[in-house]
């Protein structure tokens, strides 16, 4: 059988089926993913710093607002509450003994992350502490409950600057936390 079409018409009909075709092939669409994926993967990245950002900014308006209801205590009360010893916000009861003094000034808030079991002075415990009663700069008993140290260990310490608790005779400032407190004495 002989063709109708010559071999120089058949040739103008595929290249102008090539030529006509709408959308992408697949190698171009696969370098378009990966090019997505890596801008992706490094936008995630920087959120993860900016959430540990924002997490350690809400750690220390948390601690300032707990500041803040311990000073209105202390002013009518002349004492601070009676919580002697490590109260961390990860334990529940521990909590409760802070918590319910302070009732009519704050709802005492909970870290953003509240690791499991610790205190905030200790390496990846992410809580809030309180403390008071006696301890290594503490001159004698005497300051029992005239003196108050919170901490917050921070995701990004250098985010914030930690003024510490100041004694007579030395400083509680626990290494990437946010410490603060008042000695009455």
């Amino acid at each position: 059988m002989i063709s109708r079409y010559s071999a120089k018409q058949v040739a103008h009909f595929f290249t102008k089926l090539k030529s006509d075709r709408k959308g992408f092939t697949l190698i171009e669409l696969l370098v378009v993913i990966a090019i997505i994926g890596v801008l992706s993967g490094m936008v995630l990245v920087s959120m993860t710093d900016v959430r540990a950002k924002a997490r350690d900014a809400r750690r220390n308006s948390d601690i300032t607002q707990i500041r803040k209801a311990l000073e209105m205590y202390y002013a009518e009360n002349e004492i601070y509450p009676n919580a002697i010893g490590w109260r961390s916000s990860n334990n529940a009861a521990a909590w409760q003994v802070l918590a319910t003094p302070l009732a009519t000034y704050i709802v005492l808030p909970k870290d953003p992350v509240n690791t499991a079991s610790g205190h905030a002075y200790t390496a990846g415990v992410y809580t809030y502490s309180y403390y008071t009663g006696t301890g290594t700069y503490v001159p004698d008993s005497s300051y029992t409950r005239h003196w108050y140290m919170l901490v917050a260990r921070l995701e990004k310490p250098g985010s914030i600057i930690s003024p510490g608790v100041k004694f007579p005779n030395g400083t509680y400032n626990y290494s990437g936390t946010l410490t603060i407190g008042m000695v009455q004495k």
